[in-house]
């Protein structure tokens, strides 16, 4: 029998778009001969709705369309498998629209890629390729993010967290703050927990600063402001595994025409119309680096990914000061665009591999917790404490 993996994309994300293509990439490279892919997508008001149809790109021209072709479901969880239930139920009939036996988000941004879909998945207890609830989380806050690798001793550039009512409570005090901090400018300005360089953008001085701050709390309350690196250069390179065994990619260097890579940079640098995602990013694999730099960059690629206790596939960003040759990690990406396919394919693994080995390692997971103890025998609750009138304290005061 066929392991049904159920796709999920989409979500209540600014990056909604970009899971769509990334997902369709990942159902269209499953291997056909061991899998069967259950497309399950989120709307951006978090309901969820499958089809078969659900599963190709051209689908998503017409979305309200589509939808309506859809079935709306809801997951219900069972001992080894997620049920897929219409909703609403029938009142005749099967209310069942299918099982599936595993889950591979492929899900970008806030709501689905920092936890909470992944909290959601425990809660099933179904098995979910990629990082946990709490590498999610980690990995999607880039302050949380930025602490723990400085704690780990990983190379991070200086910073500063703000957040909308102390900036704008006394704007001087945090923009001196940030000078204090930075050593003045330019400096970096982003959302703390969103991906695909969604509101970031530099800022060269005071003024720029004040616009960029305003920019970036548009998509979040809580805003990172970083010194930049100069003579930029953007190397990525990507970890597959878990904290028993992992490996690292080749690395890129992506070849863009600003000073920081945009949304448009990464999504929108390819044909009109082309469905690539981040494979259609104009880069260069692997990057023009010397040997001794590249191990350097994949040993702290893995770091990073044991850091946070990373699982499945991610992608790891860092910048490079080309004259000095300092490397700085910029952030972990749980679940990168495209899933990183193409880095993997250049080394040497091709997607449907790629893909097969997150659903393992996801059911790895799942076996290495069942085997954990998750309750505690007591007798607690037959204590005669617990006796008495409605409100009475619990056992003897102090």
């Amino acid at each position: 029998m066929k392991i049904r993996v159920g796709v999920f994309f989409g979500g209540k994300s600014v990056e909604h778009e970009v899971s769509v293509i990334s997902a369709m990439q990942a159902i269209a490279a499953l291997d056909q001969e061991k899998y069967e892919a259950v497309p399950i997508y989120i709307t951006k008001d978090n309901k969820f709705y499958t089809g078969p149809h659900m599963g190709q790109i051209d689908t998503y021209k017409d979305i309200p369309a589509a939808l309506k072709q859809a079935t709306r479901v809801v997951l219900v969880g069972g001992e080894n498998t997620a049920t897929l239930q219409c909703y609403p139920p029938k009142k005749l009939g099967n209310s069942t629209v299918g099982e599936i036996d595993v889950i591979l988000p492929v899900t970008h941004g806030t709501n689905v890629e920092d936890g909470a879909l992944q909290g959601f998945f425990e809660y099933l207890n179904i098995p979910y390729a990629g990082c946990d609830v709490c590498a999610s989380a980690v990995g999607m806050d880039k302050w949380a993010m930025k602490s723990l690798f400085k704690s780990a001793g990983l190379p991070v550039v200086e910073g500063i967290l703000t957040h909308k009512k102390k900036w704008f409570h006394d704007t001087e005090a945090e923009i001196q703050r940030v000078e204090a901090v930075c050593g003045g400018y330019p400096v970096v300005v982003k959302p703390v927990n969103l991906g695909s360089s969604i509101g970031i953008s530099k800022a060269r001085d005071r003024q720029q600063l004040e616009e960029a701050v305003e920019t970036a709390m548009e998509y979040a309350d809580r805003v990172i402001v970083e010194t930049c690196v100069a003579n930029l250069r953007e190397i990525n390179c990507s970890v597959l595994g878990d904290l028993d065994e992992c490996q690292s990619s080749v690395c890129e260097e992506p070849l863009n025409a600003t000073d920081i890579l945009t949304f448009g940079d990464k999504y929108e640098s390819g044909s009109k119309g082309s469905s690539k995602g981040m494979e259609s990013l104009s880069r260069k694999i692997p990057a023009d680096l010397p040997e001794d730099v590249t191990e350097k960059i994949q040993h702290l690629a893995a770091e990073a990914f044991r850091a946070i206790n990373g699982n499945g596939v991610a992608r790891i960003d860092f910048m490079m000061n080309n004259e000095t040759g300092e490397v700085f990690i910029n952030e972990i990406n749980t679940i990168p665009g495209s899933l990183a396919f193409y880095l993997w394919q250049e080394s040497g693994i091709a997607f449907d591999e790629l893909l097969d080995k997150m659903i393992w390692l996801a059911i790895k997971r799942k076996r290495e917790k069942d085997a954990l103890t998750v309750t505690f025998d007591t007798n607690i609750l037959s204590n005669n404490a617990l006796s008495g009138s409605k409100g009475g304290k619990m056992g003897s005061k102090r």
